[in-house]
């Protein structure tokens, strides 16, 4: 068997967009209208001619609506195999009418958990008849059509009217994975609240992860991968994914990884002075926050001109036509911002494949959640890095104390190294990075590159000297040896953040203090791999 002739539909939903219209077009085809509630109401306000699942079942709708479709009078109509002669002896035998189309989605628990809801409501709204159609349909597809989403009601149509009111096999086999699919989420969404809101279990006995509506990407990584971006289902932080794109190419794999990673650390500056964060390969190469956005670009840029080639642009307010133009100048793949100027999209607009992102406001970067990492038969599961440390939290190791300067250019370069991939050392000097050294084997190998990189800015620009000297240096794990130290005071840095924690702290203080420099513990880590 492959078409069946819809006979009898049976509606039931909670999002009753389009609604009138579908039953008004299956009314005309003649098809009989079954539903429930206030599902049947809105039929019935169209001028709709409808029965009610009542009458189907010879019992009330009870219990506040949680009893109306679970009975064999429904499910019976929907798992009966129509070519089955037992099963068509039984429909007989309990006069039980076949069900060809269930038109149905659940009842709205993201957005009654969205909004706040007591607990209580939420229980409310955790389905239990809708799916049990959904899925006796999804199951009996040979013979039943489901239709789970408001966005196929127009494709149902066309497959009625290209069929003579019947639908094929293979319609019903795509509706009937659409429709398992939105229930398999919708159980996660519930077993999500439970561990983690009602439970407060981080690491719950089954972990459900699910997202929707995928955007296929050209490629991953590479060109021979394949890849696609889906959304949270449930309540989530907004991002890259959530972005609004204003001009540009689509963006590929790699796009949305480094603009993330771009987003992630400009958030750190939210409500700040301006700040510019230039990504490459996930990597910052250079950030500055000055009293104006232009400059800011500026001395971002100044910090590693050569990896800002073909990066992502991150600012933490609105982008202004100067620092447009500014950033126009160099090949960019990606600007972000939370928002942008009228003379800004003016000059972005001269550069069409430059994909120009909006996200509104930024996204916290000290919020909870769970970061997800597969590897070979099985997945990673922590807890975001949300770890954060103020002044108060730093501990004076050396002789000599940090200055208020030194003490401010640390803290600068300590944000900046949770996002920079380890090993990561970052030297930074009055709100601007002088040189990062990112993704080495040994952490002395960071100093050496965060370093050079510094006195190839100084080369290019014609500066006296380079930053690093009487810059402060962060570094995001402890050094075990005194070597990355010493390599950071050879390139002029006067201040050290690290954690500490090393069997060698006592070495490390004593180098520094034969250095002359002041250095500070966090006794917090920040790996990045």
């Amino acid at each position: 068997m492959t078409d069946v002739t819809i006979k009898r539909a049976l509606l039931s939903v909670s999002d009753k967009s389009g609604l009138a219209e579908l039953g008004q077009a299956l009314s005309a085809r003649g098809v009989e209208l079954v539903s429930t509630g206030g599902t049947a109401k809105a039929l019935r306000d169209a001028g709709l001619e409808v029965k009610d699942v009542s009458d189907l079942t010879g019992f009330p709708e009870m219990m506040d609506g949680r009893v109306k479709t679970l009975h064999p009078m429904v499910h019976g109509g929907l798992l009966a195999v129509r070519d089955n002669p037992e099963h068509f002896a039984a429909m007989e035998q309990h006069a039980i009418g076949a069900i060809d189309l269930v038109v149905v989605n659940l009842y709205p628990f993201e957005a009654t958990v969205a909004k706040g809801a007591e607990r209580p409501e939420i229980i409310e709204n955790i389905d239990i008849g809708g799916p049990s159609m959904v899925r006796s349909a999804a199951k009996n597809h040979a013979f039943v059509t489901i239709v789970t989403d408001p966005s196929d009601y127009e494709t149902l149509l066309g497959e009625l009217e290209q069929s003579g009111g019947a639908t094929s096999l293979d319609f019903r086999r795509r509706m009937a994975a659409k429709a398992f699919a939105a229930t398999a989420s919708y159980d996660s969404m519930i077993s999500q609240w439970f561990a983690f809101a009602d439970q407060g279990q981080m690491f719950p006995d089954m972990l459900a992860i699910n997202g929707k509506a995928p955007v296929e990407l050209r490629y991953g990584e590479n060109p021979h991968q394949k890849a696609a971006l889906y959304t949270p289902v449930g309540p989530h932080a907004k991002g890259i994914a959530q972005a609004e794109q204003l001009q540009g190419k689509e963006l590929s794999y790699n796009n949305y990884n480094d603009a993330d990673a771009a987003l992630e650390l400009c958030a750190e500056f939210a409500g700040g002075d301006p700040a510019v964060v230039i990504v490459k390969h996930a990597n910052p190469c250079g950030v500055a926050q000055r009293g104006s956005l232009i400059e800011a670009w500026e001395e971002a840029l100044a910090c590693d001109s050569v990896s800002a080639f073909g990066g992502i642009v991150a600012v933490n307010t609105e982008l202004d036509g100067p620092t447009a133009e500014a950033i126009c100048k160099i090949f960019t793949e990606v600007v972000i911002a939370p928002s942008v100027t009228d003379e800004a999209r003016e000059a972005f607009a001269r550069k069409k494949n430059l994909r120009l992102l909006v996200t509104g406001d930024l996204p916290d970067p000290r919020r909870a959640g769970l970061a997800i990492k597969p590897i070979t038969g099985g997945l990673l599961v922590q807890s975001r890095d949300n770890g954060a440390i103020s002044a108060a939290d730093l501990k004076v190791v050396t002789e000599r104390e940090p200055t208020q300067q030194e003490l401010k250019d640390c803290l600068f370069a300590w944000t900046v190294a949770r996002h920079v991939k380890s090993n990561a050392i970052v030297y930074a000097k009055d709100g601007a990075t002088a040189g990062i050294g990112a993704g080495q084997m040994n952490r002395r190998d960071s100093s050496r590159i965060a370093a050079m990189k510094a006195q190839e800015a100084a080369e290019k620009y014609g500066w006296d000297a380079s930053r690093a000297v009487g810059s402060a240096v962060a570094s995001d794990a402890f050094f075990p040896f005194a070597d990355g130290l010493l390599a950071a005071a050879e390139a002029g840095a006067t201040a050290i953040i690290q954690p500490g924690g090393s069997m060698r702290d006592d070495e490390v203080i004593a180098a520094a203090n034969e250095a002359g420099l002041a250095m500070v513990f966090t006794g917090m880590r920040h790996f990045r791999h």
